[in-house]
């Protein structure tokens, strides 16, 4: 029997894509009234590395290594488009700023129950590849690029990170007013929440992913 082939960054894209059509096609039994998202992603993301398994070599991440797939630096997440947020723990403040450190591969799903069948049907309207790099907060990044495109000292960028109210002590958020002003972040599509087991809210990555289009990041793979 053929060695499966490397599961890769371009290949993951095609296939969530695949994926997501044929789930979304497919009556589910065992979501049937269930109205946890939390339980709902549990489905999606086993249902997503056993489809992978029988396509790719691949072995699912562990919670020792924080993230879905480590080895190519994606997290899944699955959310419900009438809320489209998830739960994700912090390292450190910084990550608002300078985004995560891994990209994000998100479906965002409206479910429906088919009293009938007594089955649920997943309707996916995104699946959404968010690179690393746009993985920051979008209202401090964007003030802070704003603040550097007039001129702004690390007064200037301490002040504001002062007022965004970030998880720092003094020290700590002067060194980072320091970096930001010597490596300016990326502006982020995400919004993020305070807490370091905070919340990640999707709805301005799939407003650009409308407005942008399949092509350009954040990737609507169904598009």
């Amino acid at each position: 029997m053929p060695a499966l082939p490397v599961l890769t960054l371009e290949l993951l894209k095609i296939s969530a894509t695949d994926f997501a059509r044929s789930l979304g096609a497919t009556p589910i039994p065992a979501l049937y009234g269930v109205t946890d998202g939390k339980a709902v992603g549990t489905y999606v993301e086993a249902a997503l590395h056993t489809y992978l398994a029988t396509l790719f070599d691949h072995t699912p991440g562990n919670a020792a290594k924080g993230i879905d797939l480590p080895d190519l630096g994606v997290d899944i997440k699955v959310t419900s488009i009438r809320q489209p947020q998830s739960s994700c723990p912090f390292r450190d403040a910084t990550q608002k700023i300078y985004g995560l450190g891994y990209n994000l591969l998100v479906f965002v799903y409206d479910k429906a129950d088919d009293d009938a069948l007594r089955s649920a049907r997943l309707d996916f309207k995104y699946v959404l590849f968010i690179d690393e790099s746009l993985t920051g907060d979008f209202q401090p990044t964007t003030g802070l690029l704003r603040i550097l495109s007039n001129g702004g000292n690390v007064d200037d960028v301490d002040a504001f990170l002062e007022e965004r109210h970030l998880p720092l002590d003094e020290v700590s958020r002067r060194e980072l007013a320091a970096r930001i002003v010597t490596e300016p972040p990326k502006a982020g599509c995400l919004t993020i929440s305070n807490a370091l087991q905070g919340r990640l809210q999707y709805s301005r990555a799939i407003q650009m992913a409308e407005e942008e289009g399949a092509g350009l990041v954040p990737w609507n793979l169904l598009a």
